[in-house]
């Protein structure tokens, strides 16, 4: 990388691999361990460190600190890595932090999300790609994170949980189970409100599509009988068709539980 690129207060340490296309802002500390791609703005009094690997063209905004060690007090300075892939753009003030020997040593997110100020992606996170966490949205450890998800601002996340596909969280809500596919989750302790419309309408989703979903959410979650005898037979009922099966198997697979919703979701 050429040196115009940098700022002259920037601390880059011996080691750090940085490549073409990219700008490093003022004051900005970027260690030994740090492997970043093409095209990405770093801008000033950003502090990138540990063993992280950046992609392109991502846009990180003053103040972030990425790749810190765990705040896991059972963290014992294991040589776990953060990975982050392309065009993300992480706003002020956002922490990224690395896994732990507890949870397979990575935390990793992938392309195209939005971190508006304040966020915190914690140690061990798997995130996917399009999602957006508002303004001091907080994941804990171990969170798992599909794609297309809206995270409200100041709302929170328990350790183990899962957010499906085109859920959308409340702000404020606090989430302690998994929240599936395509659904709203709203207040504290988060119920469902219904599914998502809104965005699956954006997502291009057919009128026969979400008509098929809001059918599932009804069938599953108000109609009459046991939650395990509705599934199984709504699984059986849609073998093949692949947006009710990441529905019916996000249920089917939970291990922490399934956000249940509130007795004024319709």
């Amino acid at each position: 990388m050429s040196d115009h690129n940098i700022h002259p207060t920037a601390i880059i340490q011996d080691g750090a691999e940085i490549a073409e296309g990219t700008t490093v802002g003022a004051y900005t500390v970027i260690g030994s361990q740090v492997k970043i791609g093409k095209n990405n703005k770093i801008g000033s009094h950003v502090v990138i460190e540990g063993r992280t690997t950046i992609g392109d063209n991502n846009n990180i905004f003053q103040f972030a600190s990425i790749g810190a060690i765990p705040q896991d007090l059972k963290f014992h300075g294991e040589e776990s890595c953060l990975v982050i892939g392309n065009n993300n753009l992480i706003r002020e003030f956002t922490t990224l932090q690395p896994g732990t020997e507890g949870g397979g040593m990575i935390t990793k997110v992938g392309d195209y999300n939005l971190f508006m100020t304040g966020a915190h992606v914690a140690h061990d996170v798997k995130m996917g790609n399009h999602n957006i966490m508002v303004n001091n949205a907080g994941l804990a450890g171990h969170v798992t994170i599909g794609d297309h998800v809206i995270m409200g601002g100041q709302s929170g996340y328990h350790q183990y949980i899962r957010l499906g596909d085109f859920s959308i969280i409340g702000g404020g809500a606090m989430v302690t189970k998994d929240v599936p596919p395509y659904c709203v989750a709203q207040g504290d302790r988060a119920g469902l409100a219904g599914i998502n419309k809104v965005g699956l309408e954006r997502a291009g989703f057919t009128v026969e599509e979400q008509r098929l979903v809001q059918n599932l959410y009804r069938d599953v979650f108000l109609a009459e009988g046991t939650f395990v005898t509705k599934l199984a037979n709504q699984i059986e009922k849609n073998k093949g068709n692949l947006i009710a099966e990441k529905f019916l198997f996000f249920l089917k697979d939970s291990e922490r539980g399934i956000v249940l919703p509130r007795k004024s979701s319709n």
